[in-house]
């Protein structure tokens, strides 16, 4: 049986190669291209292909939430994420996202078209070239930083966007306490804002990229649109 590919990448130079890479195998064939998010899902529906290649950063939008609006909507679709950032969170944020296979842009020939027939026969599983390395990589940091409980419920309800004396009422605790774990986690986590600890957290896997309430893309370039954190690490540092 044929596999019925579409290609979405915003590199013209990308998706000739992968054309010209498609057309020597006899059991691929692609059957849509476009180059960013906006005609994307109009695109899979309209030529309903077996397998989809996602670059992981589109010229309008984000590959990542592209995947998952796919996987919400076609079980059964193969989807391939490729990346030419090969950093271990983008590994498990594509695996979070429920993509079938995730391949950097520099990998080898034979494992794009192994991924490529990876996702035609087994979409709901998840294949990455260096995924063990990762996870070992992943659960050696987490033992290093080794988050006290109290510690990863403040985490959690910094993501949940809190602010110091909302952390306080919700942990039954005095907010010179609330201010102390921030303080010991901001520290653990080398960060200095709660941007900056929502996104080594991330980084490590302690929080998940699902969770909408995390860390809008809008308010990644400070910490004022983030409850005023680097002031709440500031008033705890001048209490040490």
């Amino acid at each position: 049986m044929t596999i019925r590919l579409a290609i979405i990448d915003g590199h013209t130079l990308t998706r000739y190669g992968l054309s010209h890479l498609v057309a020597q195998q006899p059991d691929i064939e692609i059957v849509a291209e476009c180059g960013c998010a906006a005609t994307a899902t109009e695109t899979i529906a309209q030529y309903a292909p077996d397998v989809v290649t996602i670059d992981s950063t589109l010229p309008d939008g984000d590959g990542m939430r592209v995947a998952r609006e796919f996987r919400d909507r076609y079980a059964g679709l193969g989807i391939v994420m490729l990346t030419s950032r090969g950093e271990d969170d983008v590994l498990f944020r594509a695996m979070e996202t429920g993509v079938s296979a995730f391949v950097a842009k520099t990998a080898p020939v034979d494992e794009v078209l192994a991924a490529i027939r990876h996702a035609a026969v087994a979409a709901s599983s998840f294949t990455a070239a260096g995924l063990a390395v990762a996870i070992t990589r992943r659960r050696t940091i987490r033992v290093r930083l080794a988050l006290s409980p109290r510690e990863a419920e403040v985490l959690q309800l910094l993501r949940d966007g809190l602010s110091i004396p909302a952390i306080a009422l919700a942990m039954y605790i005095s907010q010179s306490t609330a201010k102390t774990y921030v303080a010991r986690l901001y520290d653990k986590l080398g960060a200095t804002n709660r941007a900056q600890a929502l996104m080594t957290a991330m980084r490590y896997g302690l929080i998940g990229y699902e969770d909408s309430r995390v860390l809008p893309e809008a308010s990644l370039s400070g910490a004022d649109a983030l409850g005023g954190a680097a002031a709440d690490l500031t008033s705890v540092r001048s209490m040490n």
